[in-house]
């Protein structure tokens, strides 16, 4: 039963390591100073980077975590702590079916709320599109580590005096910051690979970022427009583009399991 628990775990992590060599075969060769620091070459010359590309994807994943967080760490809260029969169930069930709604149709709601209104597509309104699709996500996992904290951990806060709300922010979500920071770096890995959406919003930008209420260049854009160009040197870039951004997804997830290492019991 031990090898065939071994073997089960090694098929569970065979897809990612596939497709991490794959990559490293594919796009290493294409990855130098330049691609980090160069814009894009215009059509048809051999050359430049994805620079602003990698700096807008960074906008763009800053601006949907500080929209998006906030929302999705409170919900979950307000979800494992209700008392509530009904509107907790509520909001469950509608968190469930907003996390199976393709990103797509959360592009097109993001254009028609944010980029209509202001007549012009943006980083906010990429931003916006992220968040929303990262609010259910750790709107979910923060519930469940909340529930798994366990009940001795509110009952002493109480026992001291202090009010309820003071308990979940100050004894219970600390106690569950490490599974909560879990969640959040699962809905980062989420949003940073998505294009659809930001084919609504941001749009894309061939030039360095020129403001919140402008277009931006993301490297999920960059490459779907360099994969279905007829240019050896912009596939080639494509799959650099797609490497690099496996490899930040990697260094964000690995810096937040240092960062939450040991971190289980409540602050004192």
């Amino acid at each position: 039963m031990g090898v065939l628990a071994g073997l089960a775990a090694l098929l569970v992590i065979a897809p990612l390591l596939l497709i991490f060599g794959f990559l490293l075969y594919q796009g290493a060769a294409a990855l130098n100073v330049a691609f980090f620091t160069h814009l894009p070459k215009p059509v048809g010359e051999v050359g430049g980077g994805m620079a602003n590309a990698i700096v807008g994807s960074l906008i763009l994943v800053t601006l949907a975590s500080a929209m998006g967080l906030p929302f999705g760490i409170l919900g979950g809260m307000y979800l494992a702590e209700s008392e509530d029969q009904h509107l907790p169930w509520v909001l469950r069930f509608l968190a469930d079916v907003l996390n199976g709604v393709p990103s797509i149709v959360i592009g097109i709601f993001a254009y028609t709320v944010i980029v209509l209104p202001m007549r012009r597509f943006s980083a906010l309104a990429g931003g916006f599109a992220l968040g929303v699709i990262m609010v259910p996500i750790v709107l979910r996992t923060t519930e469940e580590m909340v529930r798994l904290v366990p009940s001795t951990f509110r009952e002493a806060g109480l026992a001291l005096g202090l009010p309820q709300w003071k308990v979940a922010l100050r004894v219970t979500l600390p106690a569950a910051r490490a599974g909560i920071m879990t969640g959040v770096m699962v809905s980062i890995a989420r949003v940073a690979g998505e294009t659809a959406p930001l084919l609504f919003t941001a749009f894309g930008n061939r030039f360095w970022h020129g403001g919140l209420d402008q277009p931006i260049a993301a490297l999920p854009l960059q490459i779907f427009a360099y994969a279905i160009a007829p240019y050896d040197d912009w596939h080639r870039q494509a799959w650099a583009g797609a490497l690099v951004l496996i490899g930040l997804v990697f260094v964000v997830s690995l810096a937040a399991r240092v960062a939450t290492r040991g971190r289980y019991s409540p602050a004192r």
